[in-house]
């Protein structure tokens, strides 16, 4: 018999007693879990069921009836309906201890590891303010007003912002007003559903350490009246903006980038310096976007590395080179291996600017290009997204057994995944596992962890 309190629609009272990996708070009712979002452990909470299974049900917060001792009001006025951050209403200590248990957690019942080398998690003390890139999807509304903001959760229905808390404040003027100028020039906003219309997203990048400011507009269709006199105003009203991009993207797909970028005015980067390099980061360059915390991990990686200078390391995954470069100056020799083959260019690029000689950069898949390499090799670097590392690669390492595996994952799952491969069939041990704050406010965390051939 249906129990007529577990249904969609059913409204019911509930203790918040843990967080998801994924930031939305969890709930017990009659021994099935409801995933219930805008909540905190310790709240006591009246919840609408609006996706109801067998054994679990998504939850809808309809009132605080007490609230956790973690909870705080966000400084954000649309924290609670805007996509971009989930956690704005938790303390940050209680943040930073819910990510260092993701760590835990994830490491213990995939990874199957206990007595974890854990340090404690790294953090700046910026909360706020501190995303180098936002790229904001556009709209109309129903005024036909351009807007820009994050999408609702679970939805495409775009929350207008003209500031955001967590981004470089630097960057907040320019979202206001080119969404005006966007109006003003009648440049038409792109329509997902009918598939018509140009402009799609905003993206706006800053070099946190020089403050210049690359603008990159993102379109269905590349021609756009009068886009190279609005580029010079922009150039001429702000000092710091150094470049205007346009990007085209015409597939209906979820990629937010296509893959040709045409440069209207100014430079076709914004030059950041990380761990005393200089970098280029165009509008495709994947870079991490709390360049404070990012370097404040590599130098507690090579504190723990402790490199002598003979070192041979190869660097999968490597992106622009972001610690590929600096890795380079502590070792003998360097291979990096990225699939993006712009990124590759770029990279040789990064390397040439630093007059860094010793990088050999490889484009390909890491599971193809790895196994065919026969150097020496004293240590391998991994940086894989979030669905973590290629079974192929895996294994390859454990063929090989470089003496020190350094794995740095935005995905705590997929990475204990991969280590507990790479343990029990490679024979590594896991001697040191470091989590870091580089995404305040939303659920995300970081984490780097060593390895060493037995």
């Amino acid at each position: 018999m249906t129990d007529p309190h577990w249904q969609q629609g059913s409204l019911v009272e509930l203790e918040i007693t843990g967080l998801s990996n994924s930031g939305e708070g969890l709930g017990r009712f009659q021994e099935r879990v409801v995933f219930v979002p805008d909540t905190v452990t310790g709240d006591r909470v009246l919840v609408r069921l609006v996706r109801v299974k067998q054994q679990y049900a998504q939850g809808q917060l309809q009132e605080i009836i007490s609230p956790s001792a973690h909870r705080v009001r966000p400084p954000c006025i649309v924290a609670d309906k805007c996509g971009g951050c989930q956690w704005q209403h938790i303390d940050e200590t209680f943040q930073r201890e819910s990510k260092q248990q993701q760590i835990i957690d994830a490491l213990e019942r995939i990874g199957q590891f206990s007595d974890i080398p854990i340090a404690p998690l790294l953090a700046t003390s910026q909360i706020f303010e501190y995303r180098n890139k936002s790229t904001y999807p556009l709209a109309r509304s129903s005024e036909g007003q351009v807007q820009a903001g994050y999408y609702r959760p679970q939805s495409h229905k775009i929350i207008n912002l003209n500031q955001c808390p967590v981004q470089d404040p630097r960057l907040n003027p320019l979202l206001a007003e080119v969404k005006q100028d966007i109006q003003n020039q009648g440049w038409s906003i792109y329509d997902e559903t009918e598939r018509q219309g140009k402009l799609r997203h905003l993206a706006l990048r800053i070099g946190r350490r020089t403050g210049e400011i690359l603008l990159t507009l993102v379109s269905a269709n590349p021609n756009l009246p009068g886009i190279e006199e609005q580029a010079q105003v922009w150039l001429e009203r702000y000092p710091h903006l150094v470049g205007v991009t346009l990007n085209h993207q015409p597939n209906p797909t979820n990629l937010i980038l296509g893959t040709e970028t045409q440069l209207i005015a100014g430079m076709p980067y914004c030059r950041e310096i990380f761990a005393g390099l200089q970098f280029n980061l165009r509008s495709d360059t994947f870079f991490q976007v709390n360049t404070e915390t990012a370097e404040l991990l590599w130098e507690t990686i090579l504190q723990q590395l402790n490199l002598q200078g003979w070192e041979q390391v190869i660097d999968a995954y490597s992106g622009v080179g972001t610690f590929t470069l600096p890795l380079a100056q502590k070792v003998e020799s360097a291979i990096a291996i990225e699939s993006n083959k712009s990124a590759v260019q770029q990279a040789r690029e990064n390397a040439e600017i630093n007059h860094i000689e010793n990088v050999q950069f490889l484009a390909g898949k890491v599971e193809n290009v790895l196994p065919g390499l026969t150097q020496q090799t004293d240590m391998v670097i991994l940086d894989p997204p979030r669905k973590g590392c290629d079974r192929r690669v895996i294994d390859t390492l454990c063929a090989t057994r470089p003496k020190t595996l350094l794995y740095i994952s935005c995905q705590p799952a997929t990475l204990a995944r991969d280590l507990k491969i790479l343990c029990q069939e490679g024979g590594y041990r896991l001697t040191w596992v470091q989590g870091a704050d580089f995404f305040p406010q939303t659920a995300h965390v970081e984490c780097a962890v060593i390895l060493q051939a037995s």
